[in-house]
């Protein structure tokens, strides 16, 4: 007997299958039992709970691939610099007045209330990247506190660095170890990765050591690569490569790393990373705010390479971030046939999931984690089996999230988070922030490189 029936408008089973209309599916023991025509899951629902979600699309939950949690509390921050450039972001605003200031309590603020705006988005799995050097160790159990009670799939790491002192990066080590090792140990939605940072902030050394333990342990490896133009370079000048070569010759790559941004690269590199089949994390409207530039998104995909999306901790609204990555490849390369909808949903869902080291994600078939979103479709014009992803991709908004199901729980159910109080989460968020924008503002630093203050921060 199942445990839950949603029958459903359309069951969009994956992106590229065609939607089934007035189809619904079946849940039992957080998994998905079956699928099929409304009329029979009815019949079969038994004393299980039904929800009839025949004014909805029922499709995959939502894979948010690459987010900084914490980066929530610098939306809308004064800054007394004004960045120059990318490496100015970093160094004059970022490092100082974000991550340096990050404590286990803005910490766990922070990822409370990202948590809730990923509910908001229909967003079922995500990674995050924490990097807070004076917060460990215990940074990832505090996000992880907040993540659990949200009933997310979180998968978290702390990003490793050397900016902050060779010892501090051992630190930064050491907290992915022992966080994926318990949490691999007591189970659950929460698991670990490890995580480094850029080659301009970790020796060839350090990088060597994070990947070998990686590979012992068995985990994941993140990094951001090639954001801006910073990062070729400062490779170029004490390299005498580019960043992908770096890697290359460290031995570093494999199906096993998770790349975020990929911004700045070149054919050659592509080559590279398509031979040893890095995953990769495309972050459109963050590139777009640090001005790193649009990322070859379109040629990545076309060697065949698992590209998901991701927010980045800037616009958590993964609606917005699905139209953004519909939108600026076709103005970038002057083609509206580039990037098309069924494309974005497939990035979004499937290869994210397939990024993070989930295949079994992504999709709505028989025997897979029942990780669901039930968008409304109140859209001004009709829903057919043909617009629906142009539907979702260019109109879809978080207000038509109406059930979203992970694993054996129903995490928001009548467009109402059921796992969080969102006013007292969005009341200690707002707190928090101001308590660190308090603290920018408290060392009002003097303005470097020429610059004046800012209209106001919007994130990493």
């Amino acid at each position: 007997m199942p445990d839950l029936t949603i029958l459903g408008g359309f069951l969009v089973p994956s992106a590229h299958e065609v939607p089934r209309p007035e189809w619904g599916l079946q849940v039992v023991g957080g998994a998905v039992a079956a699928l099929g025509p409304n009329e029979v899951l009815r019949g079969q629902a038994g004393a299980g709970r039904l929800v009839d979600a025949r004014d909805h699309i029922l499709l995959p939950g939502f894979v948010n691939a690459h987010t900084h949690l914490y980066g929530i509390l610098s939306h809308g921050m004064p800054v007394p610099v004004q960045p120059t450039g990318f490496y100015s972001f970093l160094e004059d605003f970022w490092w100082p007045h974000v991550e340096d200031r990050l404590d286990h309590d803005l910490i766990e603020a922070s990822a409370a209330l990202a948590c809730v705006e990923m509910l908001r988005s229909g967003i079922t799995t995500f990674c995050d990247i924490l990097e807070a050097p004076h917060a460990i160790p215990g940074a990832l159990e505090a996000a992880a506190r907040a993540v659990e009670r949200a009933g997310l799939r979180g998968v978290l790491c702390f990003e490793a660095t050397e900016r902050a002192g060779k010892a501090n990066g051992e630190r930064g080590l050491r907290e992915n170890l022992q966080f994926a090792a318990s949490r691999r140990a007591a189970g659950g939605l929460v698991s670990g990765m490890m995580c480094l940072h850029t080659t301009f902030t970790c020796s060839p050394d350090f990088i060597r050591r994070g990947r070998g333990l990686a590979r012992e342990a068995g985990l994941r490896l993140h990094l951001h690569l090639s954001e801006g133009t910073y990062e070729p370079e400062y490779c170029a000048r004490t390299y005498g490569c580019t960043p992908v070569e770096h890697y290359e010759r460290l031995g570093f790559w494999d199906d096993s790393v998770v790349a975020a941004q990929v911004v700045q690269v070149t054919d050659a590199e592509i080559e590279v990373l398509g031979r040893r089949r890095v995953n990769c994390a495309h972050l459109p409207l963050s590139n777009c705010e640090v001005g790193g530039g649009i990322a070859p998104v379109t040629k990545l995909l076309d060697k065949g390479l698992n590209v998901g999306l991701g927010t980045d901790g800037y616009i958590n609204d993964f609606f917005q971030v699905m139209r953004g990555a519909f939108l600026i490849h076709k103005a970038a390369l002057l083609s509206p046939q580039v990037m098309p909808a069924r494309t974005i949903l497939h990035m979004g869902t499937e290869l994210g999931a397939r990024a993070l080291g989930f295949p079994e994600l992504g999709r709505l078939a028989v025997g897979a984690p029942a990780d669901v979103v039930a968008l409304r479709h109140d859209f001004s014009t009709p829903l057919t089996a043909e617009n629906l992803p142009d539907q979702i991709v260019l109109f879809g908004h978080p207000r038509q999230v109406e059930t979203l199901v992970v694993g054996v729980r129903v995490v928001v159910d009548g467009g109402s988070i059921t796992t969080l109080d969102e006013g007292a989460v969005r009341a200690r968020g707002v707190e928090a922030a101001r308590r660190l924008w308090d603290m920018v503002l408290a060392a009002a630093p003097s303005p470097r490189r020429g610059g004046h203050e800012s209209e106001g921060a919007g994130g990493r």
